[in-house]
């Protein structure tokens, strides 16, 4: 089946942006290291001398055009297609880092990345097609469902749980702790972008959302979810090695965001065969 005008937009968006954050890992990664060598203290340990590092802030600007990208791509493209193409930014930050941190990419971490990457694939070949949205007010009735209550509740529990126990304790030792707090407000974060994303295309058509409290509220959502991300993966990315923290990061954000994004909008993924058949050949799988 062929892709819509407005998926396709949103693919291309989020190619693009992939691109740019896989490189932002690589530059912020170096940015911290120059700055734990000026300062002797890491990122990882609770230092922010890495915000006088320029080089940090350069990988911040490319991160933050590759987001603004992922952030239009929303608009036009539903999360379940839009959030896998982020395999590519593991493409990228293992290619340079390997080159430019000299961080070795083994034979197992080559296999997950392929592994991940024809995962992305298959989900962008049969991504569905959206429901159109008229209203942000839709979007609040759907982020106040009793079901996405239950897993933004879990994500809550799980987010504090790991801050204030297991970071301390093991966040140094397990690449899991720092990458789960990233990945599990990066999928609040995106269902926000979501929102907002859908509020202000709305507003630019002629139909005015910033009149609603619920699209103001849904951006002070994405900027501390974002702010909480950006703390963690600077952390991970200054603990572990970029070619460890890059496929784990994508694997469980993507996983985490596939699931809101079921719950909220009640997407369905299609299956279609290779060959064409009647539409009654069709099989639907919902998830």
């Amino acid at each position: 089946m062929g892709m819509s005008q407005d998926n396709l937009r949103g693919f291309i968006l989020a190619f693009l942006s992939s691109g740019f954050i896989g490189a932002s890992f690589i530059i912020k990664k170096k940015g911290l290291r120059r700055a734990a060598a000026v300062s002797g203290v890491r990122a990882g340990y609770g230092g922010y001398a890495y915000l006088l590092e320029p080089l940090w802030w350069l990988g911040m600007v490319t991160m933050i055009v590759g987001e603004v990208a992922n952030f239009v791509a929303y608009a036009f493209a539903p999360a379940i297609l839009v959030t896998p193409l982020g395999a590519l930014s593991i493409i990228v930050s293992a290619v340079l880092a390997h080159f430019m941190l000299k961080e070795k990419l083994h034979q197992l971490g080559v296999l997950g990345c392929v592994m991940c990457i024809s995962g992305s694939v298959i989900i962008v070949i049969h991504a569905p097609q959206e429901s159109p949205i008229t209203s942000v007010q839709e979007i609040w009735a759907m982020a106040t469902q009793q079901a996405f209550l239950l897993y933004l509740g879990s994500v809550i529990v799980l987010v504090v749980l790991l801050i204030l126990y297991f970071a301390p304790r093991c966040g140094h030792t397990n690449v899991l702790v720092f990458t789960g707090i990233c990945s599990l407000m990066g999928s609040l974060s995106v269902m926000s972008v979501k929102a907002l994303g859908t509020a202000l295309k709305l507003t630019f058509e002629g139909k005015n959302q910033l009149v609603y409290l619920e699209t103001w509220f849904f951006m002070f959502i994405v900027a501390t979810c974002v702010i909480i991300q950006m703390n963690y993966l600077n952390k991970a990315l200054d603990t572990f090695n970029t070619a460890v923290v890059s496929p784990i990061y994508y694997v469980m954000f993507t996983s985490l965001t596939i699931i809101a994004s079921v719950i909220m909008f009640k997407v369905s993924m299609h299956l279609y065969p290779l060959h064409c058949l009647p539409d009654s050949s069709v099989v639907t799988v919902k998830l």
